[in-house]
């Protein structure tokens, strides 16, 4: 019996420490991210656009809508410093459109779990990410390509 508990206990701590190393890696990435070069930089932000894609959906499904919203917005934010950084440096082009596009395609999907009020601001994300991976494509197969 008291080797069970042993075993819950250190199961129970290792998970508590993977939750919070979870949330501080989303900080950590930020920061690589921002130092980063140019081409390294898109594969970081989108990485830190769908977690917080993933907690969006969590914080939405729990109720909680404002920072459900909050999150949102880092999606279009990091999902933006993707795109910028994909066509400053022209590396991992393909990759950002395909992981912007998919974004949007899960917030679409999102959004019609939600209630009609809650509509609007995921709409708009959508809307921002469809234009990015949009604009993403034109880059790539443009005029001079």
């Amino acid at each position: 019996m008291r080797r069970w508990f042993t075993i819950a206990l250190l199961v129970g701590t290792a998970v508590c420490t993977f939750a919070s190393k979870d949330q501080a890696t989303v900080q950590e990435l930020a920061s690589r991210a921002d130092a980063a070069q140019p081409g390294d930089k898109p594969p970081l932000y989108i990485e830190i656009a769908e977690r917080q894609l993933k907690s969006a959906d969590e914080l939405y499904t729990d109720g909680k809508v404002e920072e459900a919203q909050s999150a949102l917005q880092d999606v279009v934010t990091y999902s933006s410093k993707a795109h910028d950084a994909a066509v400053q440096s022209n590396k991992k082009v393909k990759n950002t459109e395909l992981a912007v596009r998919h974004m949007a395609h899960r917030l679409r999907d999102l959004k019609h779990t939600l209630n009609f009020e809650d509509q609007p601001p995921v709409q708009t994300a959508v809307d921002h990410l469809q234009n990015m991976a949009d604009d993403l494509l034109k880059h790539m197969f443009g005029k001079g390509k």
